[in-house]
């Protein structure tokens, strides 16, 4: 058996390279007329590489016959230049990596995708040219209501808007490199159990990857291993854009070791997400807040997440509008600043971490932060907070507690701080210190704290 297998071997070998001058002779590249098995190619249909097909027909006479006989579309490298496609219900294309480059021609729509039940789309290099969409677009790839989605390997460029707008959708983007987006790099809204993986999303204009629904509720989508890099907020406002992951009103999100940077307001900020997981995230260089949970939710985990520059650190804040339910452990929040890109009434920074509700706070290194190192409440907004085993240093105020009437309890047990210029502990009427240092004075004057056995060095 050994032997035959590797006569046949050779004797493939050998017919191959007898092949291969002949098919060099008659004028074709081995390498661009290679096929998948079984799949349907463009040369099939008159669609050459650099020919502009501006109303599409020969492009979507081929997709709609692969549809009907349920067969994938290979198109061999080159440039092809169309426009105005709707994808049908069962839709497979596959390219070579770098070398099929799908083009945009500019009028007013380019692949949209609205009832397709299954549509794949693989090894592609899809480039919008910065070019006009319809108002009905907001997506280069617009794609409504697509049960089965994957889209992997891709290289999106040039969208006036959204590089994938992905609306009442489930499956799987993965492996792509998604930049220069107008707006934002991946748009998921009213998704389920969606999942993000392994892309590269970076210089989009106001977001990277956003997953949002319209009315609160189960999401269960998985934002992993992605890197987002270099988000603006060419939109303005003060959080709305410029974010490099975005969870709004989605429930049961997960985003976990995604290495996040040099955004212009925070790299991972879930408002009204209830049982959010944001663990072990790499976020370097946020303008404003590295990590937000915000907003009417309930449940956050926000664990072993590194951060290293932003205007504040982790905030799991506004219990005056439900935001309540957070375990916030192992992170470690270091370099601050003072400034963002906004200034407002009643908003600080330089603050490690904030909690203010139903929260415990604990194993967490807290260094060089210019205002405080913990925020404990804000006014009466604070019940059930939890502040312990947390080491911090290099900070003027280690612990800022609310001392306010109404304020509800807080424990502060155990941490260690060193280098605090101010107080390590220290009471605010919100934004007032009023106390000295509560860790060396005690709390006998308030009755709502609980604070004891802390090392300050």
């Amino acid at each position: 058996m050994m032997s035959n297998t590797k006569i046949s071997r050779r004797l493939f070998i050998a017919r191959l390279a007898a092949t291969l001058p002949a098919i060099a002779r008659a004028g074709a590249d081995p390498l661009t007329t290679v096929d998948f098995r079984g799949s349907l190619s463009a040369r099939d249909y008159g669609i050459e590489p650099g020919a502009v097909d501006p109303a599409a027909k020969a492009f979507d006479r081929m997709l709609r016959d692969a549809s009907s006989r349920n067969l994938p579309i290979f198109l061999p490298p080159g440039i092809y230049r169309i426009s105005g496609i709707d994808l049908p219900e069962n839709v497979r294309i596959e390219g070579v990596p770098g070398a099929t480059r799908v083009v945009y021609t500019g009028d007013g729509k380019f692949l949209n995708a609205a009832g397709t039940k299954r549509l794949s789309l693989s090894n592609l290099v899809i480039d919008g040219a910065n070019r006009w969409l319809n108002d009905d677009q907001p997506g280069l790839l617009t794609l409504r209501d697509v049960p089965n989605l994957r889209i992997d390997n891709c290289e999106i460029v040039g969208a006036s808007k959204f590089a994938i707008w992905s609306e009442r959708s489930s499956g799987r983007l993965s492996d792509n490199t998604i930049s220069g987006a107008a707006e934002s790099g991946i748009y998921a809204v009213e998704c389920s159990d969606f999942e993000i993986r392994s892309n590269k999303v970076s210089d989009c204009g106001n977001g990277g990857i956003l997953v949002h629904r319209w009315t609160k509720g189960h999401d269960g989508t998985i934002v992993a291993g992605n890197r987002v890099a270099r988000i603006a907020a060419k939109g303005g406002g003060t959080g709305q854009n410029g974010n490099g992951i975005n969870i709004f009103r989605a429930d049961d999100v997960k985003v976990s070791d995604n290495q996040i940077s040099d955004c212009a307001f925070t790299a991972v900020r879930s408002n009204a997400g209830s049982n959010v997981q944001i663990t072990d995230n790499h976020c370097l260089n946020s303008g404003e807040m590295a990590i937000y949970s915000e907003f009417g939710f309930e449940g956050a985990m926000i664990s072993g997440n590194l951060i290293d520059g932003a205007a504040n650190g982790i905030s799991s804040t506004n219990f005056n509008e439900g935001g309540r339910l957070a375990v916030i452990s192992g992170n470690i929040v270091r370099n601050l600043r003072l400034t963002a890109p906004y200034t407002e009434d009643g908003q600080y920074f330089g603050i490690g971490i904030s909690a203010e509700a139903e929260a415990v706070i604990s194993g967490n290194l807290i260094e060089n932060v210019p205002l405080w190192g913990l925020q404990l409440g804000w006014g009466p907004y604070m019940r059930n907070v939890n502040a312990t085993g947390n080491v911090i240093r290099k900070t003027p105020v280690g612990c800022a507690v609310s001392v306010v009437e109404g304020a509800g309890t807080a424990m502060i047990r155990d941490n260690q701080f060193s280098e605090v210029s101010s107080a390590a502990i220290a009471g605010f009427r919100w934004a007032e210190k009023v106390t000295g240092d509560l860790a060396k004075d005690g709390a006998a004057d308030f009755a709502h704290l609980a604070i004891g056995d802390n090392q300050v060095s």
